[in-house]
């Protein structure tokens, strides 16, 4: 083809995107637009048009194709923060009071496409290459896997989303199971054919496990379900009602995150999708993105089976299915984090370049979600200064120049992150407040010697101690309770403390599947399944921990390397495992930003290393059964922490993703019943002197209004002994079913028996139902 002949190639492609991007800002401005033409405009203005143009983009920083389009996803999602940003901060300066409603940000977003076109445009002989290339996929078969992958990662998505549904219609779990088997299924798939099939096709295949996995647990329940995102979906109602942010409304970290104010705003703006399915559906979509960067920043150094394991080792962690789909804000910093990696690990561009797209994404991250940022800080600082040492120790010994080169990470990178992070918590937001009081709870910790109080998350690492029992847990709980009536003073506002110890409280007992057939089976052979479960969940966790040393120690100094690491992820992993050691003996870190937490994040940097100790343990029985062995150890790993095989035998704890029973469906799972008794509520608790103190979730609408309404007057705690006489008390599902209640406390959720008598010797029942009490 001539060059007018390639000119004239690109003008018409860029003509094409625009004209569609232009054609999208019409449906967006057009009245009573169909859902789901809104929904396909919308997504193309947000991330489809931005994807394609920093794609192209992309490829000044990274080498490979699977990397640059995974790249282009994480900083589509960082543009529509950032112009959501810019939007809300320069139209109400001209007089536009809504700058979030869809007009404006259609527009924007058209313009930021615009921009972005400008800036896509590459040099004509990469542009020649990459027609060449195009021009030779057209002249073959499709990529060897791609039919199967995709058929396998459709039915494992469909059956992720059939199942859950089920449940939530009180049905069975077997779908739920099917689709977890369907996703470990496609690992398999991927690791057998690991050889024949290219990197795109094992990305798509990770992309659709991880998805299928997530979408199990955040589709529980017809509303919003989970801990923190009932927080999260709560502080984007402030943004989303008034079309506008501003953190003077709520100053409180969470109304700081961009992730869950500006990004699930404009989502939902654009599409027409509801916010609770911004949460539930579009943001684990794109966390289910970040096992993939694991998978193609690890490849760019290691061999394939190492990098596959490594993303493996990411999904089947417990809390990527468990939690991080109820935390909106730390599922887009990790998605951003994840592609921080990609650019750090690919050699192949220039190192200026690549420096600066990972500042980039760092400040994203920055703007994503605070604990994330602060972790990353101090672990960027411990890397400098490890590899600062490494250098010196290398001048000393007299080594080669090349042991003695600058890292990746340097002093710039380090202080604009923490600069960034200082400047958005301080001056911008003035929501730094948590980080102060964690620092200053944990001084006064450290000198008074109380080293106990840490979260049971502790438990699960090697340097983590005894795990504080729940009844150990309920007897601090009190003792916080007694300090906070004595901060209240003499007044009589809360119940008498002589009523209040009339109804002592007692602990829960863990609640376990009913063994099955199988599980029956191996009790009859003397086998303790509750206690073998239970036993080979530590096991796991204390396996985890000593492959990431074996894997650090082996490819750092041992001879038999499963791959070579980069001086950046051996710093970094440094940094990181400091990090974790840090959060597991100080007391309150532990508390604000669980363990468990810590080693997720974690593994988006150590994680090839722990694939490493693995390969390298299974190479005692032999080269050639090393890597088969070691993908049979990780999915029979993957199975037990998904909850498959505790499934199978019962004698386990039920999980939310596939029980309607268990303690996150007890705590946190949504009710019609209480849904109707919080609309009966609303009207009467409006324009009252009264508190209201309640455990039922911000998942329902009627109470996210209460709350909105009545902020000052909303508790969320009903321990009989914070109990006030005049509030009124509400019970959700599980208190009146079951009698039981939870509390969460020092990073813990203790459940014990609620003394329901105590509340009716103190107060009226002014409500009941099967699933709901209202007393005043």
């Amino acid at each position: 083809m001539t060059a007018v002949g390639i000119l004239a190639g690109r003008a018409a492609a860029r003509r094409a995107l625009l004209g569609s991007t232009a054609l999208a800002t019409l449906i967006e401005l057009l009245p009573g637009a169909p859902t789901g033409l809104l929904a396909f405009a919308g997504l193309w203005l947000l991330l489809g048009a931005p994807t394609v143009l920093w794609y192209a983009i992309a490829a000044r920083f990274v080498s490979t194709r699977d990397g640059r389009v995974l790249l282009a996803v994480g900083l589509s999602v960082l543009t529509a923060m950032v112009v959501a940003l810019l939007v809300n901060t320069a139209l109400p300066a001209v007089g536009i009071g809504q700058p979030l409603a869809r007009v404006p940000l259609a527009i924007a977003s058209m313009l930021a496409v615009a921009v972005l076109a400008l800036a896509a445009d590459p040099p004509a002989e990469r542009l020649t290459d990459g027609l060449a290339r195009w021009r030779e996929g057209h002249t073959r078969n499709l990529p060897p896997g791609l039919l199967p992958v995709s058929a396998l990662g459709a039915v494992t998505l469909l059956l992720s989303v059939a199942g859950p549904i089920r449940l939530n219609n009180q049905a069975g779990s077997a779908v739920s199971f099917t689709a977890m088997v369907a996703g470990a299924l496609l690992l398999a798939l991927l690791m057998w054919r690991r050889r024949r099939y290219s990197s795109s096709v094992i990305v798509l295949g990770l992309f659709c496990a991880a998805a299928g996995l997530l979408l199990l647990t955040s589709l529980r329940g017809w509303y919003v379900t989970g801990h923190d995102i009932r927080h999260e979906f709560e502080i984007f109602q402030l943004t989303a009602a008034g079309n506008h942010w501003n953190i003077a409304d709520y100053r409180d970290p969470y109304n700081a995150c961009m992730s869950i104010t500006l990004l699930p705003t404009s989502l939902a703006r654009l599409t027409g999708i509801s916010g609770i399915y911004v949460f539930k559906v579009l943001l684990p979509l794109l966390f289910a993105f970040t096992p993939a960067l694991v998978y193609r920043s690890v490849r760019n150094v290691a061999p394939q089976i190492v990098a596959l394991l490594s993303a493996v080792f990411f999904i089947m962690f417990p809390t990527f299915f468990t939690d991080m789909v109820f935390l909106g804000r730390q599922e887009i910093a990790f998605l951003l984090l994840g592609c921080a990696m990609v650019v750090l690990t690919d050699t192949g561009r220039p190192v200026a370049a690549r420096r600066i797209a990972f500042t980039v994404l760092a400040l994203g991250i920055v703007l994503s979600h605070y604990s994330t940022t602060y972790i990353i800080v101090v672990t960027l600082v411990i890397a400098l200064v490890t590899d600062l040492l490494w250098r010196l120790g290398s001048r000393l010994r007299r080594r080669t120049p090349r042991d003695a080169r600058r890292a990746f990470v340097t002093w710039w990178i380090v202080v604009a992150t923490a600069a960034a992070a200082a400047i958005w918590a301080g001056p911008v937001s003035h929501t730094g407040g948590q980080l102060q009081t964690t620092v200053s709870t944990t001084v006064h910790d450290l000198q008074s010697g109380q080293l106990g109080n840490r979260s049971s998350d502790v438990s699960y690492s090697l340097i983590g101690g005894a795990r504080v029992s729940p009844a150990q847990r309920l007897n601090e709980y009190r003792t916080y309770a007694m300090e906070l009536r004595r901060q209240a003073g003499p007044g009589g506002a809360l119940v008498p403390l002589s009523v209040v110890d009339s109804y002592p409280l007692t602990v829960v007992p863990q609640h376990l599947q009913p063994l099955t057939p199988a599980g029956h089976a191996l009790k009859d052979t003397g086998v303790d399944v509750a206690a073998a479960n239970s036993g080979f969940r530590a096991f796991i966790a204390g396996l985890l921990q000593l492959l990431l040393l074996l894997g650090f120690v082996t490819t750092v100094w041992g001879r038999r390397k499963a791959f070579r690491p980069t001086r950046d992820q051996v710093t970094l992993t440094v940094g990181a495992g400091t990090v974790i050691a840090l959060l597991t003996v100080l007391p309150q870190v532990s508390v604000d930003y669980g363990v468990l937490r810590a080693f997720q994040q974690g593994l988006v940097i150590f994680a090839p290393f722990l694939a490493a100790g693995l390969v390298w343990i299974c190479r005692w029985a032999g080269r050639r059964r090393a890597a088969p062995l070691a993908c049979a150890v990780t999915l029979v790993l993957f199975l037990d922490l998904a909850g498959a095989l505790p499934k199978l035998v019962g004698g386990y704890p039920p999980v939310l993703n596939l029980d309607n029973a268990g303690q996150y469906y007890d705590s946190y799972y949504p009710h019609p019943e209480e849904r109707a008794a919080l609309q009966w509520l609303l009207p009467r608790a409006q324009g009252q002197p009264v508190d209201i103190q309640s455990k039922m979730q911000a998942d329902h609408a009627p109470y996210t209004r209460l709350q909105l309404r009545l902020r000052k007057h909303a508790g969320d705690s009903i321990y009989p002994a914070l109990v006030q006489k005049d509030a009124y008390v509400f019970l959700g599902y599980t208190t009146v079913r079951n009698g039981e209640e939870s509390l969460f406390y020092r990073g813990d959720t203790i459940n014990y028996h609620y003394p329901i008598g105590f509340l009716d010797a103190t107060k009226n029942r002014v409500y009941s139902s099967n699933g709901a009490a209202i007393f005043r």
